[in-house]
């Protein structure tokens, strides 16, 4: 069950600003995703019906899942103290 992953150009300049070191981690999770859009340690997002949320160290990546098209759209990266803003 593969999913194709979708990052939103403003997640993707959040991403090219990442240290090297959680650069490489935030990128492995996020191909990880194509394999299972839910895994362990993902959690739902609240007042969002396909929005989900993971950590990385101390980073998030918020995205949603369509199961119908069997995508997965980022819309967000990055660090736990400002991405909810």
């Amino acid at each position: 069950m593969n999913y194709t992953i979708k990052i939103k150009k403003s997640a993707e300049k959040e991403i090219d600003k990442l240290l090297s070191k959680i650069h490489q981690r935030v990128s492995n999770a996020i191909v990880n995703l194509e394999k299972n859009a839910r895994p362990v340690g993902s959690q739902k997002l609240h007042g969002s019906s396909d929005g989900y949320r993971i950590r990385v160290g101390n980073y998030r990546i918020i995205y949603t899942i369509n199961d119908k098209n069997k995508i997965v759209e980022i819309s967000d990266v990055g660090h736990r103290k400002e991405v909810y803003r």
